[in-house]
């Protein structure tokens, strides 16, 4: 029986909180809903968004999902009111990859995105954090952020300061060491005194302590200082630490296998649950939290209070599960307790950013730096098909150093893995080409069509290659081929000799490397050109016979003329690729960037090898000229149809239909540089880097390796990669190369390419090419090699300059002046001057004065106050 109660007798207290019962009516109704922007994951990434408790470690593999993982969770956290958007801080490494959680997000949540102001990059939060709290690093909140040049010209005056060779110690050298100091958490006082070492002498540390000084007074930072200036704000002021741990109840971090050690340390801190000791401990460090990251105690002395600073260890070895458990300095017990809610989303398989101080092993001791964390693995992979995923995780499988994954699919297994041969690289280029204009006939776009090389030098042969063919292309994270600076520097060397009426060639080589020829005297070069209307170089000519400039430009300008008078002697008698290694070399451009200590430096030379090798398929230096003008000309459009080219780097995050992976030879890839220099840590990053390569296709993935290639200038017989015998057989073919190959096809690469003569007179068709052969079969190149298709003719490979006593037919017609509008460009500088003896004139330099002598256009003066001058006419007028 149901007893009733009255009406005037019922209170608030008689109606009880009600929940829907465990399985009833109502709770199965609600769990039918579900948010929408849960549908569609799959069973492990919907535990990666909905495990929100305590730290966890999402592996999630190429393709898998994490950017929808991420994205998804902060949706989650927010919807389910766990917290405001104020209160979550989610840190990724690209302003891209912010722009794009921003966009998800707004599709997801609507105006929620708005508020959420702590979603950005690690440089870009830190930044806050550090003008928010600006006086506390000796700065004002409107400081500065210095970029890259900036820091340069700012080292380079600490460098005069201090009498220290720029040249022999260069700014830029040292502002590698400071950034990678400050990569690793290390402020002046805290380099190790063998580092500090290497750099002028010992004197690196102190310079780094001074461009510090120097950085204050002008109220300045750089990119480094965003993080190292938060994290010793938040040790020296725990109770800061402590607003912004109380501030952010979750944390999300994105590719957490790519941080550094700074990184590393600006999370561990803010991860850390507000405690009475505040700040995380790192093994040997003792004392207050506000304490530097402290060296290990020698044994015997675990009860001294006084810590070092670390000068050893370049990554902080934190406390183990165990131990951070309790921590002795503080008496404080359970530790694990006072984690916070933390979110890190990589992929160790992927870590290939070691050389810019990444830290791999920061995922993989993730489960150590925070004691009972979850560890999801998301091995669903939604973009490459089955082949392509068996030999990227049967290849990565052979590293040690990984937490260990294996990725599948659903999908169909699709095209096996390729593996092709060529006889060079020159053929593994023609082998692509046509495997693409295949690809392409059977109706795929260019745009899902890349080629991923392990070093930038590699991509000018398939520039080459595709200018001959009328592909259009991309480069990806950087400038073609052509359009290096040192690459153009060297070409405008080579234009001045050929043609020395080229202005704006000489105006960038004039003073390049430095000669002392600064903006003042091109000026005055101009005027005189434009006064007497001659090229640049012929006024050069004129004036260093003056007294116009001062001794020691005239003598640098005297120089360089003379050089370039010499090097067209030379023209006459020297191949053209000797010839651009004499003009480098004697010009002191190889020497400049063989003395710069920059990271680039090494790979600008190979730049240039890889320039002189390139010239050796064309007869003379104007042929040569003629085609570089031709691939400068194309302009790609950012919406072209063109196919990727791109280095291996800088191909994480993308994918394609159809990728290209040439090169794979030992050496070559993996990196001998980088085996010699890291040993087997970086043999396991190379093939980290071989796993990125593969898992960017979709469809297919294309293996090449030649057996010989032009390594340090000379040509080498290589090896296969080790990355190939580590591919399962079974998810790779075998094929041969489309290319053509040599030597009559033995060693199983086909039939060679000398079987088809005709092969040279068909596959190289351009305008200058065209104009070249014109030009030649008008002078009568007689001996019946006048066509391009004579074995004869084709001075092999492997040649630096041709025995064809025919190929200097082209090269040996000089050219007469070049007219243009009635004017000789290249104009003689010896008329007879509108002057005459005794004219009173003026100079701007040199004030009033007579004219004594006269030679030509040069005049000499007896000036009042400055005494007998040479100088040219154009330059006084009369008084």
């Amino acid at each position: 029986m149901i007893r009733m109660t009255e009406p005037s007798k019922i209170t608030s207290q008689s109606v009880p909180d009600h929940q829907p019962a465990a399985g009833g009516i109502a709770a199965r109704a609600r769990a039918s809903v579900g948010p929408q922007y849960l549908s569609g994951l799959n069973p492990e990434q919907r535990e990666a968004v909905e495990t929100l408790d305590g730290p966890v470690l999402v592996l999630a593999g190429a393709g898998t999902g994490k950017t929808r993982v991420l994205t998804t969770r902060i949706a989650h956290i927010l919807s389910q009111g766990r917290a405001r958007p104020s209160e979550i801080l989610s840190v990724t490494f690209t302003n891209k990859a912010a722009r794009e959680m921003k966009h998800r997000l707004g599709q997801m949540l609507g105006h929620a995105v708005e508020g959420m102001p702590w979603l950005g990059t690690f440089h870009s939060i830190g930044g806050r954090i550090l003008r928010t709290h600006a006086e506390l690093a000796q700065l004002k909140s409107n400081f500065t952020v210095l970029d890259v040049d900036d820091q340069v010209r700012l080292l380079k005056q600490l460098l005069q300061a201090d009498n220290i060779d720029d040249k022999r110690w260069p700014a830029r050298m040292l502002a590698g060491l400071i950034d990678g100091w400050k990569n690793r958490g290390l402020t002046p006082s805290q380099v190790p005194s063998g580092e500090a070492a290497v750099f002028a002498n010992g004197k690196g540390g102190k310079l780094y302590a001074s461009y510090q000084e120097r950085l204050k007074i002008l109220n300045a930072a750089d990119f480094g200082d965003l993080l190292l200036e938060d994290i010793r704000i938040f040790r020296e002021h725990p109770d800061i630490l402590r607003q912004y741990q109380q501030r952010f109840k979750f944390i999300l971090v994105d590719e957490y296998q790519d941080t550094n050690v700074a990184q590393y340390l600006w999370l561990r801190l803010l991860s850390q649950a507000p405690t009475s000791f505040a700040s995380p401990r790192v093994r040997g460090e003792v004392g207050s939290p506000g304490s530097a990251i402290a060296r290990p105690s020698d044994p015997g002395e675990g009860d001294s209070q006084q810590a070092e600073l670390v000068e050893a260890a370049p990554h902080p070895d934190l406390l183990s599960a165990s131990e951070a458990r309790r921590d002795p300095a503080s008496g404080e017990k359970e530790q694990t307790r006072h984690v916070k809610n933390i979110c890190c989303v990589g992929d160790d398989d992927q870590s290939i950013y070691g050389w810019r101080g990444a830290e791999v092993d920061n995922i993989l001791r993730f489960d150590h730096d925070f004691p009972g964390a979850k560890v999801i693995r998301l091995e669903r992979n939604y973009r490459s098909t089955g082949h392509i995923l068996a030999a990227a995780s049967h290849l990565i499988a052979h590293n040690e150093g990984r937490l260990g994954k294996t990725l599948r699919t659903e999908d169909q297994d699709g095209e096996k893995v390729t593996v092709t041969g060529s006889w060079d690289s020159e053929e593994e280029a023609r082998g692509i080409g046509e495997e693409i204009e295949q690809i392409q006939r059977q109706g795929d776009k260019l745009n899902e069509i890349a080629i991923l090389v392990r070093a930038s030098y590699q991509m000018r042969e398939f520039e080459d290659r595709f200018v001959t063919l009328g592909l259009p292309y991309r480069v990806i994270g950087g400038p073609r081929f052509y359009e290096r600076a040192e690459i153009r520097d060297a070409l405008a060397y080579l234009r001045v000799i050929n043609s020395p009426a080229d202005d704006l060639a000489f105006e960038r080589i004039v003073n390049t490397p430095k000669r002392g020829l600064g903006d003042a005297t091109v000026q005055m070069l101009h005027d005189h050109a434009r006064k007497r209307r001659i090229p640049l170089f012929e006024a050069a000519r004129a004036v260093v016979e003056t007294d116009e400039l001062k001794p020691k430009a005239r003598g640098s300008l005297r120089d360089v003329v003379a050089q370039f008078d010499r090097w067209r002697a030379q023209r006459e008698v020297t191949s053209h690729t000797e010839l651009a290694e004499i003009v480098l070399d004697e010009s002191g451009y190889t020497e400049m960037w063989q003395k710069d200590r920059s990271a680039d430096a090494a790979g600008r030379l190979e730049n240039l090898k890889e320039l002189v090798r390139s010239m050796e398929e064309f007869e003379n230096l104007q042929g040569f000229l003629e085609h570089i003008s031709l691939v400068m000309d194309r302009d790609s459009g950012a919406d072209e149809d063109a196919v990727s080219l791109m280095t291996l780097h800088s191909a994480k995050g993308l994918e394609f239909d159809n990728v290209f992976l040439p090169g794979w030879e030992e050496g070559l890839f993996p990196s001998q540089r980088t085996l010699d220099e890291q040993g087997r840590a970086g043999l396991e990053e190379e093939r980290r880097l071989g796993h990125v390569g593969l898992t960017r296709a979709r469809r297919r993935a294309k293996i090449y390796f030649a057996t010989n290639r032009r390594i340090h200038g000379t040509w080498s017989t290589t090896i296969p990669s080790r990355f190939l015998d580590e591919l399962p057989a079974a998810n790779v073919e075998i094929t041969e190369s489309k290319g053509g190959s040599a030597w009559g096809g033995t060693g199983g690469y086909g039939a060679s390419r000398f079987d088809d003569m005709e092969a040279f007179g068909s596959t190289y068709s351009t305008p200058g090419w065209q104009r070249a052969q014109a030009n030649r079969n008008r002078g009568g190149g007689g001996g019946g090699n006048g066509g391009r298709g004579s074995f004869e003719e084709q001075a092999s490979s492997f040649s630096s300059q041709s025995s064809s006593p025919d190929f200097g037919s082209f090269s040996s017609r000089r050219r007469g002046p070049l007219t243009i509008e009635g004017e000789l460009a290249a104009k003689s500088t010896g008329t007879t001057s509108e002057f005459s003896l005794s004219d009173r004139v003026f100079h701007q330099k040199f004030g009033y004065g007579r004219v004594t002598k006269i030679d030509g256009n040069k005049l000499t003066i007896a000036f009042d106050k400055a005494g007998e001058k040479k100088v040219v006419d154009s330059f006084v007028q009369r008084a």
